[in-house]
């Protein structure tokens, strides 16, 4: 039983934690889970940061949680990947940052 599970585990493909558009989420964010593509109606812009509509949280520009998305939307880590998570680890923000 062990020898077929390591030949299971050997030979299947590296699973990695990526955005639907095919790039990588940082492992420094999010240990490579609990990131989700955001909807762009649920964040919001403010003079004191990105606002999380659904939660009411509020990320400052400054904050080291802010990081660049590779794509042209916006991406959340939560713990467990749950958007309803009041608090953010980490948010990716388009080049824009709208």
């Amino acid at each position: 039983m062990r020898t077929l599970m390591f030949v299971l585990l050997a030979t299947a493909p590296a699973a990695a934690h990526d955005a639907p558009s095919g790039w990588a989420y940082g492992f420094e964010c999010c240990s490579s889970m609990d990131c989700f593509e955001e909807q762009d109606q649920n964040v919001g812009t403010e003079s004191s940061g990105f606002r999380i509509k659904s939660t009411g949280e509020v990320i400052p520009y400054a904050d080291k949680r802010v990081k660049m998305s590779k794509d042209a939307k916006y991406h959340r880590c939560t713990r467990l990947g749950d958007p309803k998570m009041p608090k953010s680890i980490c948010i990716y923000v388009p080049n824009n940052g709208s």
